[in-house]
């Protein structure tokens, strides 16, 4: 099954989301902050090693920049907020930064080397090996995120299946343009977006970092038309 990968990865950010609410009220807030600032800063060190992956940095730029006026003109992060919000309205009464805690973990549950390449192997080859590894990682980030942020990194869990799914269906599609060239580019751009990520968590300079996804996807245009 080309979505099993996709399904047990969306199913632990859920797990492990709902698992954090219940440790929300026995946390307290000076760990949970200083748990926060230590993802965060794993978060930028594994944006700087997805980064380093280039072969070629102008690709990255070009992504970059044209994925950005992309995202700004569809406006990708208000949407997101948005969807947030309206699921927040149905869960009144839980608490939590709901909205803040849907995006967060959105961008880096989806954003990475591991979500990527772990997609294109369950849609190539039904090898759900990498999804399967990424899945453990992202139980325990969501617990601990929950625990600070909320009920909305359990929702993030939605997201998560849309984007692995949809990346594991088109796999075979476009499987002539994703050399293992163009897989290092789409990370190395995604690495980018967790260092962005991670400031933000930091709270050191808010960036919209979700209005930028787009430029992930671009290095398989860019690199197409350099062939």
């Amino acid at each position: 099954m080309i979505l099993l990968g996709a399904v047990a990865n969306a199913a632990a950010v859920f797990v492990g989301g709902i698992t954090g609410l219940f440790m929300k009220k026995g946390l307290p807030k000076r760990f949970g902050d200083s748990i926060m600032h230590a993802l965060a800063l794993f978060t930028f060190g594994l944006g700087v090693a997805f980064f380093m992956k280039s072969q070629d940095i102008m690709v990255v730029i070009a992504s970059l920049l044209l994925g950005t006026l992309i995202g700004e003109i569809i406006d990708i992060e208000k949407r997101l907020e948005s969807l947030g919000n309206s699921l927040q309205s149905k869960v009144k009464g839980v608490g939590g930064s709901f909205s803040e805690g849907f995006v967060t973990a959105s961008l880096l549950f989806c954003v990475g080397s591991m979500a990527i390449m772990g997609s294109l192997q369950s849609g190539l080859s039904a090898d759900h090996e990498v999804l399967y590894a990424k899945a453990v990682m992202d139980l325990v980030a969501a617990l601990i995120f929950a625990a600070a942020m909320g009920l909305g990194v359990a929702m993030s869990a939605v997201p998560v299946l849309i984007y692995e799914g949809s990346l594991s269906l088109l796999a075979s599609v476009a499987s002539p343009y994703l050399s293992n060239v163009v897989v290092d580019e789409m990370t190395a751009v995604g690495g980018v977006l967790l260092m962005g990520l991670a400031l933000s968590i930091l709270e050191i300079k808010k960036i919209r970092v979700g209005n930028m996804i787009p430029g992930i996807f671009l290095p398989i245009i860019i690199m197409l038309f350099m062939k």
